[in-house]
């Protein structure tokens, strides 16, 4: 059962990448890169937050940000396109969307508190979920421009034909 929720979340992560890497007009060809580096990096971050480990969010993202930017760079010579064109379309997915959400009906609330107790809640939850979502965010692209850089010359040298 576990797998197939693993398999689903792959699934669901995969078409939302090549939805997103279709905004940006890449070759035809990337479209499968990107489709199977958004469903890897999304599954990794599955299996780590709902697995016996438990991870946090943040943590998982930051892991599955690195698998995204990994994955990126060695596929990207099958492509002969520049790593970015699979990573960034794969994280979007990823995007703690309810957090940031959270943090601005905080906001919204906070503002319209009348009394200072109900105020101080909201501006807890907004502080909370605003950590939470730019620290996740800020994980998520660490991960993924790491692989990038540690890898700077092979990424470089992809778009290259000449060997």
């Amino acid at each position: 059962m576990f797998f197939l929720e693993i398999f689903q979340d792959a699934f669901f992560g995969a078409l939302a990448g090549i939805g997103f890497a279709s905004i940006s007009n890449p070759p035809k060809q990337a479209y499968k890169y990107c489709a199977l580096i958004a469903g890897m990096g999304h599954a990794t971050r599955f299996i780590l937050m709902n697995s016996s480990l438990h991870w946090g969010i943040i943590n998982a993202s930051f892991i599955a940000a690195l698998v995204i930017g990994c994955l990126a760079v060695l596929l990207s010579s099958y492509a002969k396109c520049p790593p970015e064109t699979f990573s960034f379309p794969s994280l979007l997915p990823m995007i703690p969307g309810i957090y940031a959400y959270h943090t601005i009906e905080g906001l919204v609330f906070c503002l319209s508190a009348q009394k200072e107790e109900l105020f101080n809640h909201y501006l807890y939850l907004c502080a909370s979920n605003g950590f939470t979502c730019s620290f996740d965010i800020l994980g998520m692209v660490l991960g993924v421009t790491v692989p990038i850089f540690i890898f700077k010359k092979f990424s470089f040298r992809v778009t290259r034909y000449n060997n």
